[in-house]
């Protein structure tokens, strides 16, 4: 990270544009709505530099808030501690790509307030307190460093619940979501071979490493359409925890379109994707909304594969089954996404404790509905983007107690977030890590 120099303020957005869209995008994760609804918003010119500086805000945002609440006599309405809380995130943060100085987020701040209908009579509290914050840097830091939510930067709940679960490693886990994930590709083995891919990326300068069997994690991310073969479908991005579904789910039997597979929660489309690359299956991919089961043609369209889709719930059995028993499922069920959080900063202050037993609930229904569809023989692959155990461990404890018949395969349990965290899975520890994930297969005996 370096200063910005005048050739590059010329040809980038104004830090104080950046910031007021950043603020706007902060404020509204505060009040309930995701990223992935408020950053296509932004103006195109503009997104890049705002989803960075906004991913830096959500990553430092209990340290920031706890400092505000010091800066300010009374809590400042929400525009302006979205702004308050996005410079101090700065100002005591190194920001990714680019390191500003103290004297310019301070400016820039207050020109943002100045440039907003509604913050321009605020512009000289927001100054008043940024420069404070720069004065008594260190005794305002004391104050609040052991505050749960200003030293882990997640919800109080959040940091309770994965240190009961995981007691030998929580702070790890809270540690691995304060940093993004690497970009990791899948190497599509329809249509080349790792080896050729990898060949192809080190031609335009591009490091690559291999991680399990299909994956190549790169040194530095890149937009996909820089890729080799993006467009016909070579590669697609996928986290190294998300490329093991497929191998669990198939490892360990021949397999021919005579077998029938369902993905019972399947958008957008990645895991269906990789079923097929490895498998020649009777595939069905459901979603419950039709927008994303759009996703999944248009995923397997690229790839050059073929399967069903539906958009169905795939809990509501007699709104979508044939009748006809699968060989496999894949049970990829909605949850917290409490292990993708260094992909997706905006989670942890979205959800709520009450959605924990709520998603879990959810889970339980899903796994009722699809075990008697499963063929005597067959196997479940329950799989989850959680690092709690309420979605993870428990919840498959509580179903095996219910269905004593169910033999459970040994594989991964819950997989923990970031570089060298015990999974017990990867022989190759993947540079920069995998995300957290739980995976659990549960095999139905023959007749």
């Amino acid at each position: 990270m370096t200063e910005q120099t005048p050739a590059t303020r010329a040809t980038t957005p104004a830090l104080s544009l950046l910031l007021q869209h950043t603020a706007e995008a902060v404020r509204q994760v505060q009040q309930g709505r995701s990223l992935s609804d408020t950053l296509p918003e932004v103006p195109a010119a503009q997104r890049p530099g705002v989803q960075s500086l906004t991913f830096h805000a959500l990553r430092h945002l209990g340290l920031a808030r706890a400092l505000v609440s010091r800066l300010a006599d009374r809590p400042p309405e929400a525009a302006v501690q979205a702004l308050l809380v996005t410079a101090v995130g700065l100002l005591v943060a190194p920001a990714d790509g680019v390191r500003y100085a103290p004297h310019t987020v301070v400016n820039q701040a207050v020109e943002a307030a100045r440039q907003h209908r509604r913050l321009q009579r605020q512009a000289g509290f927001i100054n008043a307190c940024l420069r404070r914050l720069l004065r008594e840097h260190q005794d305002l830091m004391a104050e609040v460093e052991n505050l749960p939510e200003a030293r882990h930067n997640h919800p109080g709940w959040w940091i309770e619940r994965v240190r009961r679960d995981h007691p030998d490693h929580w702070q790890s886990v809270l540690e691995a979501s304060q940093h993004p994930g690497p970009m990791t590709l899948r190497v599509n083995r329809r249509r080349t071979d790792r080896a050729a891919y990898a060949a192809r990326l080190a031609e335009i300068g591009m490091a690559a490493v291999p991680t399990g069997d299909d994956g190549l994690v790169l040194a530095q991310p890149c937009p996909v359409d820089s890729l080799p073969g993006w467009q016909e479908g070579l590669v697609s991005v996928q986290d190294a925890a998300a490329q093991m579904a497929a191998g669990l789910l198939l490892d360990g039997r021949e397999w021919g379109p005579q077998h029938r597979v369902l993905d019972a929660c399947a958008a957008p489309g990645g895991k269906t994707a990789h079923l097929l690359e490895r498998a020649d299956v009777d595939l069905l991919a459901l979603d419950a909304d039709a927008g994303r089961a759009r996703r999944i043609d248009q995923t397997l369209e690229r790839l050059g594969l073929q399967a069903r889709v539906k958009a169905a719930d795939a809990a509501e059995v007699d709104n979508w089954w044939d009748g006809q028993p699968f060989d496999a499922i894949l049970l990829d069920a909605p949850c917290t996404a409490s292990g993708i959080v260094r992909r997706h900063p905006d989670v942890r202050w979205l959800r709520r404790e009450s959605d924990v037993p709520a998603l879990a609930a959810q889970q339980r229904r899903l796994l009722e509905a699809l075990w008697p569809l499963l063929r005597p023989g067959g196997r479940l692959l329950y799989a989850t983007c959680s690092v709690f155990r309420a979605e993870g461990e428990d919840q498959v404890q509580a179903f095996l107690a219910r269905h004593t018949e169910a033999r459970r395969h040994p594989c991964a349990g819950h997989l923990l977030p970031g570089a060298g965290r015990p999974s017990g899975q990867f022989n190759d520890n993947p540079p920069g890590g995998h995300d957290g994930f739980f995976y659990a297969r549960l095999d139905k005996p023959a007749a």
